[in-house]
């Protein structure tokens, strides 16, 4: 199996969750390809048997534009894909997550964590632990 984790980070924060996305993603024994949306390989990534993204709340809570650029690249292609997605933010309430939650679910693909696993500024130990569990149990 093999799981594509793509992210962008301004701060450092997502960046951090992301590398605990792969770490279970290690863990699992799944193949990792894992990139910086500005760097991601979109064949590579739709060639993966789940694609994890990864995106910081920016403005009134949209994705942070490396992180639309790609997604706008892959989204028409996701009918039949199983995605997972994560992000950290300041303020708000995770509304950019349940957007793009939504925005997966049109194109036709599942997402297999809801609404998305959410931390809130630098990730404390129990969103790593869900981010590594999120890297682990994606399938």
């Amino acid at each position: 199996m093999k799981k594509a984790v793509v992210y962008a980070s301004t701060t450092g924060n997502t960046e951090a969750m992301a590398n605990a996305v792969a770490e279970g993603v290690k863990a699992s024994g799944a193949e990792l390809l894992l990139a910086k949306a500005d760097e991601a390989d979109a064949a590579a990534v739709l060639a993966s048997d789940v694609i994890i993204l990864g995106s910081p709340a920016m403005g009134d809570e949209v994705l942070e534009d490396s992180v639309e650029e790609f997604f706008g690249k892959i989204e028409s292609q996701l009918g039949g894909k199983k995605v997972a997605i994560f992000g950290s933010y300041d303020w708000g309430d995770g509304q950019w997550l349940r957007d793009w939650a939504d925005r997966i679910k049109a194109a036709g693909a599942t997402v297999l964590n809801g609404e998305g696993l959410k931390g809130h500024l630098e990730p404390d130990e129990e969103t790593l632990a869900e981010c590594k569990k999120l890297g682990e149990s994606a399938a």
